[in-house]
């Protein structure tokens, strides 16, 4: 800790709202569930916030500190980190209560050991079947169920709506069950929109207990495609392409979640596992000093002894999975879904030609998949421009600030 600063009313207990506190190895979270508000102390930090919210006057607590670690601490330092987390209650303000969490007995229900038993009974199904037809497992080919190319992206599109909400909603139950609140918002990775579920409470349980929340997604995912699967073999038609088609466009997303550069829930847990920081922003500055190195620029190294250890170490090999990650995300779009749409963008591109001889419903059908189409990739642009736009103001506020 630094040496003593200025202390404002030294002499007057804080007010502070509830706080949880979280040992996890050298590290303790502290925060508040009921807004969701986490920060990491040092054990030393730590406890002198605990005499704070004890009823220790600032100055009490530096007193305390000097005579337990034999040095002095910064206490209004401290003061000023907790006010700007929202720790500290204001002159009249209320104790903070934490209001009941919603759908926790559902979430319980949804990882009993019933749920799982009937979960592993699904894919177990699916897998017998898939052995015994082989043409049951889904490939890049089943997303061309139908001569109409519209009606391929409606419908994809449609019932891409309530399996993202499954999976979202299974990440959402797994934290609600420790109760846990959740919030969701559209994003974007790369070229792929995505919804994403905010579960900032899990910073304040076990380490061990954030796992199932995390792989919650693909457990969904998982559960849907083997349904898919078994509801192709038994209907037959154009039931059972659509289900091909369903189930394929679900094992993508799946896949997606092992392209790690694009913080997916895979990345979520590595990082979990490993007590990283912020190992994503890490992994990309030891790339970038890697190839400064190679290039000779010695100017643009930036200062490795400022990032967090456990992701420094982490970065060291990861940093190598961010390549590696774009190539692969590449060449899974080019050598699977990227053929099939590229077919059926050309495919749609000629029936406007002179001489094509196209019906009236084959040029509808043609316009709306193309709006459909390139109306997602014009969204994803827009979003990311959105953030890159905010990302840039936001640092020159802080350049003037």
């Amino acid at each position: 800790m630094a040496e003593p600063g200025h202390l404002s009313s030294d002499d007057t207990p804080l007010a502070l709202h509830p706080l949880v506190f979280l040992e996890d190895g050298d590290e303790v979270t502290i925060g508040r569930r009921d807004t969701d508000s986490y920060a990491i102390f040092p054990p030393d930090g730590a406890e002198l916030v605990r005499r704070l919210q004890e009823g220790a006057t600032p100055a009490q607590a530096a007193d305390w500190y000097e005579a337990m670690y034999g040095e002095c601490a910064d206490v209004g330092d401290v003061v000023d980190a907790l006010n700007e987390l929202g720790f500290v209650r204001a002159e009249g303000e209320p104790e903070a209560v934490a209001e009941p969490v919603r759908w926790q007995r559902l979430g319980r229900a949804a990882f009993s050991p019933a749920a799982w038993t009937g979960y592993g009974l699904i894919v177990a199904w699916a897998v017998i079947s898939v052995v015994r037809t082989p043409d049951l497992l889904p490939t890049p080919g089943d997303l061309v169920f139908s001569h109409y190319y519209a009606v391929i992206s409606v419908v994809l599109l449609v019932v891409a709506v309530p399996l993202i909400a499954i999976h979202e909603i299974f990440h959402a139950l797994a934290g609600r069950r420790l109760g846990i609140r959740s919030r969701t918002r559209m994003s974007y990775r790369f070229y792929f929109l995505v919804v994403e579920t905010s579960l900032d409470g899990l910073a304040g349980v076990e380490r061990r207990k954030r796992y199932l929340p995390i792989l919650a997604g693909m457990v969904a995912d998982v559960v849907m495609i083997s349904l898919a699967v078994i509801v192709a073999g038994l209907a037959g038609g154009l039931t059972a392409r659509v289900c091909m088609a369903v189930a394929f466009t679900t094992f993508i997303r799946v896949l997606w979640q092992f392209f790690l550069y694009l913080r997916t829930d895979i990345y979520v847990l590595i990082t979990t596992v490993l007590g990283c920081v912020d190992l994503h922003t890490t992994a990309v500055r030891v790339l970038a000093n890697r190839v400064n190195r190679l290039l000779g620029r010695t100017d643009r190294l930036t200062d490795e002894s400022q990032w967090h250890p456990v992701d420094r170490r982490a970065a060291r090999w990861y940093s190598w999975l961010l390549p590696i990650g774009y190539l692969v995300s590449l060449s899974t779009f080019v050598w699977g879904v990227g053929p099939v749409f590229l077919d059926m963008i050309s495919a749609s591109l000629d029936r406007f030609g002179a001489g094509h001889g196209s019906t009236w419903v084959q040029l509808i059908d043609a316009a709306v998949f193309l709006v459909l189409t390139f109306g997602q990739i014009a969204i994803a642009l827009g979003l990311a421009a959105r953030e890159r736009l905010r990302s840039r103001r936001a640092r020159l506020h802080h350049v003037i600030a």
